[in-house]
């Protein structure tokens, strides 16, 4: 039973995903290290979906329609289903393509930073007598990680018939990384063209490890704006916001005593004071919106001074959101203690 569920599942997995479409998603998974296309996710994906908008339907949208027509009902029912329905399927979408992106990168990353040590292994095979394809092969190690798996699909591409500059060029192709194009156009070019590969190899090597220097550098110098940002949305942000509402608050408690009592005045007073109208409850949600926006794009820069790339800071975006709105409402409560003594009695 448990085997005919799991069939159907894929097979309506695969009826979501058109045929065309198919190598495009093998192989843009295969980036993140998936080299099935789970259609059976999918398929779940889709049942879940569907009974998140009968949910919404039956609990929010359902009770509207009571007193309406048979006609009215069936297109409202009929456009809600679908609208929720598609707004549901494609916030999947964004979160499963986000997740696999995060993924991508973090394999991208895996491979520049041992590509050095890599490189180096194949330079001594080399010197050693060995060819491309056997340097390569025998350089794999374990610790290698995501490059050691990549580099034993190349070697078996190879073994079976295929060109070892095709096989590098179809790795090299998975990634957005310059440094590993460059690395691996080079060698593919020194071994066409019959050139000293290892002498290349090593320059490759140095230039990896004057990069990585360069970088390291360049994240200790930004440091202090890392930091700053940071203080803006764990403590500044949150901490203003706060102490905006209360003095919002002591303004609006003070406009009501004030306004009737210039109205009634005896003598004659130079000004006028109406009651503030603000709404105290809106402008909380207001401080509350504008405290997470300002968490969010303050990941997402931080991510870019650190990482080079602001798909990074993703990952870290509930934390920043959340923390941040945890320190708002500690000092929110914080202030509403220390201002409780006042009165405009």
């Amino acid at each position: 039973m448990n085997r005919f569920q799991l069939v159907s599942f894929d097979e309506f997995g695969k009826a979501f995903v058109p045929e065309r479409w198919r190598p495009k998603l093998r192989k843009y998974l295969m980036k993140a290290g998936i080299y099935e296309v789970p259609y059976t996710i999918f398929g779940l994906l889709f049942i879940v979906a569907i009974l998140i908008t009968a949910v919404i339907y039956l609990a929010f949208l359902n009770p509207l329609m009571e007193g309406m027509g048979i006609i009215p009902i069936f297109f409202l029912t009929f456009l809600s289903w679908a609208g929720i329905l598609i707004a549901i399927a494609f916030l999947f979408i964004v979160v499963v393509y986000s997740i696999l992106d995060l993924k991508i990168l973090e394999r991208t990353r895996k491979i520049e930073e041992v590509l050095d040590e890599f490189l180096m292994l194949v330079s001594e095979n080399l010197k050693g007598g060995y060819s491309l394809d056997r340097a390569l092969w025998s350089s794999v190690k374990p610790e290698f990680g995501v490059l050691a798996r990549e580099i034993e699909v190349a070697s078996k591409k190879v073994a079976t018939g295929e060109d070892v500059e095709q096989a590098l060029g179809e790795f090299i192709d998975k990634y957005e990384s310059p440094m590993t194009r460059r690395a691996f156009e080079l060698i593919i070019e020194d071994a066409r063209t019959g050139g000293k590969i290892a002498v290349t190899i090593d320059k490759i090597v140095d230039d990896i490890k004057e990069t990585k220097l360069l970088k390291s550098e360049i994240i200790a110098t930004n440091t202090q704006y890392v930091i700053f940002i940071s203080a803006i949305v764990a403590f500044i942000s949150p901490l203003l916001f706060a102490l905006s509402y209360q003095l919002l608050t002591i303004l609006v408690k003070f406009s009501a005593k004030l306004a009737p009592a210039l109205k009634t005045a005896t003598t004659s007073v130079p000004f006028t004071m109406s009651e503030l109208s603000i709404s105290l409850p809106d402008f909380k949600l207001f401080s509350r919106l504008a405290i997470g926006l300002v968490a969010v794009f303050s990941s997402l820069l931080i991510a870019e001074i650190n990482r080079g790339n602001v798909k990074t800071g993703i990952k870290y975006l509930p934390i920043a959101v959340i923390t941040s709105l945890f320190i708002y409402e500690m000092f929110m409560r914080i202030f509403t203690l220390f201002f409780a003594g006042l009165s405009f009695g």
